[in-house]
């Protein structure tokens, strides 16, 4: 399996710092705010469709993200979010089940195992440039003496 790499141009919401206090079904919540939903609608359709290859392995991230200003917190998790295979719910009661909207990258950012997250900056061109390997186990690395129990 080969490397992927590209680039999502735009500037990254903190998903931790920005977050949007709603009520659902009476009960207080947080949910990704405003900021967050704008860059995720914006960054689905930047990543090409020869990369949408649904890896089902552990993997490794790059990621180099450039923001306008020094202000922005470094927080990669809108960006490893909008990578993921996307679902919605269908149907109701004991037939609600979900159903694949978008294939992502990888199916879920859970696989990612390793980051390596950057920042810089850029004033005239945001952007986030993204790499991603499959993670080769631990028990097949030369040259390492590990202990499995």
């Amino acid at each position: 399996m080969t490397t992927i790499s590209f680039v999502i141009l735009g500037e990254p919401a903190s998903k931790a710092n920005s977050r949007k206090l709603v009520t659902i079904a009476g009960r207080p919540s947080t949910i990704k705010s405003d900021k967050a939903h704008n860059f995720e609608a914006m960054a689905l359709p930047q990543i090409p469709p020869r990369v949408r290859v649904q890896l089902k392995c552990p993997l490794r991230v790059t990621l180099r993200i450039f923001y306008a200003s020094e202000r922005p917190d470094l927080d990669e998790s809108v960006v490893l979010d909008v990578m993921q295979d996307r679902y919605k719910t269908v149907g109701k009661g004991d037939a609600k089940r979900r159903e694949l909207v978008q294939r992502g990258v990888y199916v879920n950012d859970r696989q990612v195992r390793e980051k390596h997250v950057f920042h810089a900056i850029d004033r005239a061109n945001p952007r986030t440039e993204v790499t991603i390997e499959p993670l080769a186990s631990l028990t097949h690395q030369p040259n390492l003496d590990l202990e499995i129990a």
